[in-house]
């Protein structure tokens, strides 16, 4: 491989969505070229890669001619061609996430199962068929309502998870290969970026609180440093390291996490790649988690995690009832608001709880960043 700050070094990026652009402007700031792959002609992260392919991330054919050409790969989505990658690891090209380890995350079972095997806490849960099987569950007492059904693989920021809180909640059970597990007593859902280099450094992001959207199933704001313990906090980042580690990734690993009301912490999922709970990384860490995992994949020191202020993200969702090019509407008042981060993802259409943006609030208090993100929530619109 070539040395990576030479002119000569290609990164491949499998995915041009907004966190592949974002990945890519650290890559700027040390003249790396890259190179992107994204089925779609006006990807966000088009304008600002060095090459643009236009072509599938699942067909394996325009995956291994894409990777041949880069000295690295790495991904900025799982639903990509894990068997692909696998072949171009073994032609000698560096691939992270290590894509073995991709396709058992990219099982929503064989991550449960992982996460069992090697100790890691997680919630029970069962594997079936289908709509058929589940309801057999119920019957035969295995399974009690409430539960939370999980497709095992196509599911992304919230699509593919069905809650099923009452009997009549029973009509949304989808059919396909999923997983069951067992409704969570929610205290709090947090997320921890884990990092982790070839050389065997390993660091956290501080954690962070997740609020949802309660229509969406979709992270609609985080909070930065988490409302938590000293020793909660210690215990989420142990167990956020050591997943990474049971992995054997390089690169980083997001964790999502419940804290439950009687004090216990599981693992939800995870995320081999930059995640939306660490976009406030950029204004808030002295680095960000997109340059930490270009330093983590090209095993360069990692850079540090400590907070420079709060921050809370607000995700800017397409508004309902809305579909065509997008007006961010009262964008000139929020622009105004001292310590306002307006990042627009660069999406051609806009459409009902889709993400555009997002804007990262920091400040010296989470209370002062909570009030500005507020003003965000209430003057700063995406329409058609």
């Amino acid at each position: 491989m070539r040395a990576c700050f030479s002119p000569d070094f290609s990164l491949g990026i499998l995915g041009g969505g907004q966190l592949g652009k974002m990945l890519i402007q650290p890559a700027q700031t040390w003249n790396m070229s890259t190179r992107v792959l994204d089925p779609a002609s006006k990807a966000p992260a088009r304008n600002l890669c060095t090459e643009f392919f236009l072509g599938s991330l699942t067909e394996r054919n325009t995956v291994l001619e894409f990777g041949r050409d880069a000295d690295m790969l790495t991904i900025e989505i799982e639903n990509v061609c894990a068997d692909a990658l696998l072949e171009l690891e073994a032609d000698g090209i560096p691939v992270h996430p290590n894509p073995g380890k991709l396709k058992i995350i990219q099982d929503k079972g064989l991550q449960k199962q992982f996460f069992e095997r090697h100790g890691l806490p997680t919630s029970r849960f069962e594997l079936l068929d289908g709509r058929d099987r589940v309801l057999e569950a119920l019957r035969d007492g295995r399974w009690k309502i409430p539960f939370v059904q999980k497709l095992r693989t196509g599911g992304y920021d919230g699509r593919g998870v069905s809650v099923i809180r009452t009997e009549e909640d029973l009509v949304k059970l989808l059919d396909a290969p999923c997983l069951v597990e067992e409704m969570i007593a929610v205290e709090k859902e947090l997320s921890v970026i884990a990092a982790r280099n070839p050389s065997g450094e390993m660091t956290c992001f501080p954690s962070v609180e997740l609020e949802f959207h309660p229509e969406a199933n979709l992270v609609e704001r985080l909070l930065c440093p988490a409302d938590l313990p000293p020793a909660i906090e210690t215990e989420v980042c142990r167990i956020a390291e050591g997943t990474i580690e049971a992995f054997d990734l390089c690169g980083l690993l997001a964790v999502e996490m419940f804290l439950e009301k009687n004090g216990a912490i599981v693992i939800n999922e995870v995320a081999p790649r930059p995640h939306n709970s660490g976009h406030h990384t950029i204004e808030s860490c002295y680095t960000s988690q997109y340059e930490q995992h270009l330093r983590a994949i090209l095993d360069l020191p990692l850079g540090s995690t400590a907070l420079k202020a709060c921050a809370v993200m607000v995700n800017l969702l397409g508004e309902g009832g809305f579909r065509g090019p997008p007006v961010y509407e009262g964008i000139e008042k929020c622009l105004a608001l001292e310590g306002s981060h307006i990042h627009i993802y660069g999406k051609k259409e806009t459409r009902g709880f889709r993400k555009m943006g997002h804007v990262t609030l920091i400040s010296e208090t989470l209370e002062s960043a909570r009030e500005k993100a507020a003003f965000i929530k209430e003057n700063l619109r995406v329409i058609a």
